[in-house]
Parts: structure tokens; C-alpha cells; sequence
């Protein structure tokens, strides 16, 4: 988990720490939208290793769609969205904003980087 937390601080992200009910601590990394940009735009993580995605639209409705990690949600302008992943393959996985927001709409996209455990 030090692993995780040191290359998300290293890239500059926002980690919280939320503790579910069970009592593990799950990170938790804060994601903004807005025309037409995520931020950030890359995401690593840790294979089999849960964290909260907290979403949130700086302008308007956005969305946010990584098919191949099975992730949905709408992302709402003033109301955070919380996704927990626990991502279970190794890889790059793209994800974007599937909910159309003007000209530069199809650029709104980023990368989840999934790394093998150590």
C-alpha cells in the first residue's frame, strides 16, 4: 500500500484515507472534470488493491466510463461521485467522458495504470 500511496503523491494527487465498515483504510483519490479535461489524467494503482475514485464536475454533467475495468458513473457539477475499484488485471485502461460536453468532447480523456503487487 506504501507503494500506491508514494506514486500518487509523487504525481501530485490529492489521497485521502477513508476506513470502511470492515476497518481497512481504502485511499481514496479526489478526480475533477470540466471542459474538456480530467484531472488527473493518470491514475496508477495497485493490482487487487481497493480504492475510492471521488468524482467531481467543476462546469457541468460529465461522465466517466473505463469499459474495461467496469466502471460507469455520472459525474455531477457540486455533488461528489464515489466509485470504489479494486482493479483485479494489470494494465493501461482509458477512460473517458461518454456524456457529450461541447467541442472537445472526444479529447476528455485519461489513463488508469495498473501495476502488479508487490
Amino acid at each position: 500500500m506504501s507503494l500506491v500511496l508514494t506514486l500518487v503523491l509523487a504525481l501530485g494527487l490529492y489521497v485521502g484515507v477513508s476506513v470502511s465498515q470492515a476497518g481497512e483504510t481504502i485511499p481514496t483519490i479526489k478526480v475533477t472534470a470540466k471542459k474538456f479535461e480530467f484531472s488527473p489524467s493518470e491514475i496508477t494503482l495497485k493490482k487487487g488493491a481497493p480504492v475510492l475514485l471521488e468524482l467531481i464536475s467543476l462546469d457541468r454533467t460529465h461522465g466517466f466510463s473505463c469499459p474495461d475495468l467496469g466502471v460507469r458513473a455520472d459525474v455531477l457539477p457540486g455533488a461528489p461521485t464515489t466509485i470504489r475499484l479494486e482493479p483485479q488485471k494489470a494494465g493501461r485502461f482509458v477512460f473517458r467522458c461518454d456524456v457529450f460536453c461541447g467541442d472537445g468532447h472526444e479529447e476528455m480523456e485519461g489513463v488508469i495504470i495498473v501495476r502488479d503487487g508487490q
